[in-house]
């Protein structure tokens, strides 16, 4: 099913492309980050807010991003060369790649913890000694100068290995086994959850709003981040996944099922672990902590606890790997048009350099704890860097070149929705609504206000 134009790869089928795109959505931002960003930030109102973020900006975006990529039927860089060239709007596609480089970098490392747990699980369980428990074993482990490299670059290898192998061979086949997978762990794991006498508070902390909470402008700041970061917008994975599209998949169903599922995951993934949460006292707004720590002491206290912790870290480990999959395909696309490169040379050399860019991250809760930047640790300032700059930035660019850079009738035709209320509608978000909102984020995010 090549594209006789340029034989540029393309998905096999359009649910492939939607596992994909999902897959590249669903990733720890759904699991670790949306379990304690939602603790921190009240429960249910913050759900609610994020659940209209979705719809009205995170949306709109993934089409925008759908919509440039199909149509230019090439990389981050080379869509935005290829529908404007010669424009400086190809500054957005260079922050995508530059993005996947940098979140890579930290998520290999932190994918890399979350697989040595599930290792771990497969031979018994974490051995952690009777003093401290899970809080010392975690600390032990992470600050460590060597094993956490060796897993960090086992994550990197199993990612380069489905991207060496193809878009469809590779990235679709992996796709279309992990997300039903991981669909079906979520949904039996939150069930079991919800019977460990917790379930009242955890379903009132989801879904009954304290109303109080809307006054505070760090919720709604808060759930449009999360939203951003859940759908993977603004670092061009979006755009690249589709430019592997066919001109005859239609765009507006399939960017609604990627949010749609996407949101039901994250969902899910709260009904997972809050249940868990509350039935053993512990506090909602625990952090990150909350998934390497307090939720295998749970598990430990469990009947059948090491299956559950089994599961929730494969659950944990395979969803980091389908975005860590995306990440890598936006920087591998550019290197094979820009360079000429087969796309097993730039999967194992983009690959390696991106692990060895996330050494310091790993060595920075060790050998180098003491190199701290605005006072952050390494980590959090690649985390700060790319979430709260250049993800945003480049969501903005993108909103902005589809209202405002491409011709209207062009954007609107290219986008299947045609010159119809739903169309004009998406394009006056993305030329008000959307840019300004991001701004907003984005100013919260560097401490402006």
């Amino acid at each position: 099913m090549s594209d006789l134009n340029n034989g540029r790869e393309q998905w096999g089928s359009r649910l492939g492309f939607i596992l994909a795109a999902m897959g590249s959505a669903v990733g720890l931002g759904n699991i670790w980050r949306f379990a304690y960003v939602t603790g921190e930030s009240g429960g249910a109102a913050f759900l609610l807010i994020y659940i209209l973020c979705i719809l009205a900006i995170g949306i709109p975006i993934l089409m925008a991003e759908f919509t440039i990529g199909r149509r230019a039927q090439s990389d981050v860089v080379g869509s935005f060369q290829e529908i404007t060239p010669g424009k400086p709007w190809v500054v957005a596609g260079f922050l995508g790649v530059a993005s996947a480089f940098i979140i890579l970098s930290f998520y290999g490392v932190i994918a890399g913890w979350s697989l040595h747990y599930f290792v771990q699980y497969l031979s018994g369980g974490p051995a952690i000694g009777a003093e401290g428990g899970f809080a010392d074993y975690f600390v032990a482990f992470h600050t460590g100068n060597f094993e956490p490299l060796l897993w960090q670059f086992i994550f990197m290898g199993i990612t380069v290995g489905i991207v060496y192998v193809g878009v469809k061979k590779g990235i679709e086949k992996s796709n279309k086994i992990l997300m039903p997978l991981l669909a079906i762990l979520v949904i039996v794991l939150a069930g079991y959850s919800l019977t460990l006498g917790g379930a009242q508070e955890a379903l009132d902390f989801l879904f009954t709003p304290d109303w109080s909470q809307l006054a505070n402008p760090e919720v709604y700041l808060a759930a449009l981040g999360q939203a951003f970061f859940s759908l993977s917008l603004g670092m061009g994975a979006l755009i690249t996944y589709g430019s592997y599209l066919s001109k005859k998949d239609k765009l507006p169903g399939a960017a609604v099922s990627v949010a749609g599922l996407d949101t039901l995951f994250a969902i899910l993934a709260g009904l997972m672990i809050f249940p868990a949460v509350f039935a053993f006292g512990i506090e909602p707004d625990s952090g990150p902590g909350l998934v390497f720590i307090t939720l295998p002491g749970i598990f430990d206290s469990l009947g059948g606890g090491m299956i559950f912790g089994l599961l929730f870290f494969f659950l944990l480990s395979a969803a980091a790997v389908s975005s860590g999959v995306s990440l890598l395909e936006v920087a591998v696309a550019y290197f094979m048009r820009r360079f000429s490169w087969s796309r097993q040379k730039a999967a194992l050399i983009i690959g390696f350099i991106i692990f060895l860019i996330g050494i310091p991250s790993s060595l920075g809760m060790g050998a180098l704890s003491g190199v701290t930047f605005f006072g952050r640790d390494i980590l959090d300032s690649m985390d700060f860097i790319a979430s709260n700059v250049f993800l945003p930035l480049g969501g903005l660019l993108i909103a902005l070149f589809v209202g405002w850079g491409w011709k209207k009738a062009d954007a609107l035709e290219a986008s299947d929705f045609g010159d119809t209320a739903v169309g004009n509608g998406w394009v006056i978000i993305l030329r008000f609504i959307a840019p300004v909102a991001i701004f907003i984020i984005f100013l919260s995010s560097i401490g402006v206000f």
